[in-house]
């Protein structure tokens, strides 16, 4: 007698290819606004939270959220999300740090801190992305 499993499905839910794609676009911009911060007088903060592609990637986020549910796009547009929010809280932290004279140059260290931070997340996500791999938070 022996004892027989039945095998597990390995593989992950099948992905929408147009999914894939629209994923890429806020990705790329999520891009342009460092792009943007790092050739202009904004910063990659400004440019990443209070502009129109910036507002415009969330908002395509949370719209197509729902239908990637249970695949690695979600880890994706989890990511995205966060870096967004976390960035905006910080920008506020930051901007009330310049309030004070002693805060100023914790808010320049802050500015660099937080530009290259949303880089980085910018880049990781968007490499891990084009590799059709989860994001880990």
């Amino acid at each position: 007698m022996t004892d027989t499993v039945p095998p597990m499905s390995a593989e992950a839910p099948r992905v929408d290819e147009s999914l894939i794609t629209y994923t890429h676009v806020i990705y790329a911009l999520h891009a342009l606004t460092v792009l943007v911060g790092l050739t202009t007088a904004h910063t990659i903060i400004f440019s990443f939270v209070y502009t129109v592609p910036a507002i415009i990637a969330v908002v395509m986020n949370y719209a197509r959220r729902p239908a990637t549910v249970g695949t690695f796009l979600e880890s994706h547009f989890r990511w995205q999300i966060r870096t967004f929010w976390f960035a905006a809280l910080w920008s506020v932290v930051i901007m009330i740090a310049f309030v004070t004279i002693i805060g100023i140059p914790l808010g320049l260290i802050g500015i660099i801190a937080l530009g290259i931070w949303i880089a980085y997340r910018v880049a990781r996500g968007w490499l891990a992305l084009r590799d059709r791999r989860p994001m880990y938070v």
